[in-house]
């Protein structure tokens, strides 16, 4: 997953978080799902601000991008099952995402994507991950709005659930 801490959107206002809503998600998902979790940094991190890390995604859009990642990705051979996660940047994953699935064959993986919002829901998030022409096949995603993160389990677990991924329940 990629998350940004700092100064978010928080229902027409900002609001400063200390883990990014994306990352919240992420520890939900890891807390109900034997999974291995790996945290997408740049190299270049995102500024603490709000305006100028808009500014930023809006340039990185505009010139199809690929933001370098600070840490070595993991070997994904192994997985048949990869959940992506990230906000959504005006209407899409941020660019790092692209740098970060271009940099596996993900031919024949389900990837399964799930994102946090302010407006746009699951935005263009199924175009853009088809557009990179993985190979992978593109599960139902997940979109949550940022400000209810918190508040998701039932929708996550639904969707857990639904892909074939929740625990089974002990007798």
């Amino acid at each position: 997953y990629f998350s940004r801490a700092g100064e978010n959107y928080w229902y027409g206002d900002r609001r400063n978080l200390e883990t990014g809503n994306t990352e919240v998600l992420a520890g939900m998902i890891s807390d109900r799902i034997d999974c291995d979790v790996y945290s997408i940094e740049a190299a270049d991190p995102y500024p603490e601000a709000y305006d100028p890390t808009v500014a930023r995604n809006s340039e990185e859009q505009d010139t199809d991008a690929r933001p370098e990642i600070a840490n070595p990705p993991p070997d994904l051979a192994a997985y048949d099952t990869v959940l992506l996660g990230s906000p959504i940047w005006t209407v899409q994953p941020p660019m790092i995402m692209a740098t970060f699935v271009e940099a596996f064959d993900l031919s024949g993986k389900d990837v399964r994507p799930f994102v946090t919002y302010a407006v746009s829901g699951l935005g263009s998030t199924a175009a853009f991950y088809s557009d990179l022409a993985t190979g992978a096949r593109l599960g139902e995603g997940l979109a949550v709005q940022g400000e209810e993160v918190a508040e998701s389990a039932t929708d996550l677990d639904q969707w857990l659930s639904a892909a074939g991924l929740a625990r089974e329940a002990s007798p």
